[in-house]
């Protein structure tokens, strides 16, 4: 799943990218508003993880733009403004959850899987079709039961 890091601070954003690229998602990052806006409207994202204090465009401008727009991806605020009142106008803007910071890594991950799986319909992180069983949460594939493994290409 491809998810597009709209994130200020590089550093922030390349441990979130390192974090989510390890439980399986591809991530790209967008340093300011206007190339995360202009991106997330051009392009083809599973989720977005947006932060607030941008430069160029704030990400509040942002997230409402998309959704003036008709885009429907799913939207985490990242945050360091944690404010009641600012969750609440993230909510009413159109995000579908909201993270102040700091944060933990683990849970960011946890709260975007379940905006995932809530986005796409199923309620749990496993997808069974047959024998096949699918863990969202580990990325892997099971048969009857027996983990399925594969070898990458290099």
């Amino acid at each position: 799943m491809r998810i597009l890091i709209v994130e200020d601070e590089q550093a922030i954003a390349q441990d979130i990218a390192c974090a989510l690229d390890a439980a399986g998602f591809v991530s790209e990052i967008c340093l300011n508003g206007e190339d995360g806006w202009y991106k997330g409207g051009t392009e083809e994202f599973d989720a977005a993880i947006l932060d607030l204090g941008l430069p160029q465009l704030d990400g509040l401008s942002v997230l409402k733009r998309w959704r003036a727009e008709g885009q429907n991806l799913p939207v985490l605020i990242l945050t360091a403004l944690g404010n009641w009142d600012q969750r609440v106008e993230g909510f009413e803007a159109g995000a579908d959850d909201y993270l102040p910071k700091p944060f933990r890594m683990e849970e960011l991950v946890a709260r975007l899987r379940a905006i995932l799986r809530r986005t796409s319909g199923a309620s749990t992180p496993k997808i069974s079709v047959g024998s096949f069983t699918l863990d969202t949460n580990q990325m892997r594939v099971f048969n009857n039961g027996q983990p399925i493994h594969t070898r990458m290409a290099v």
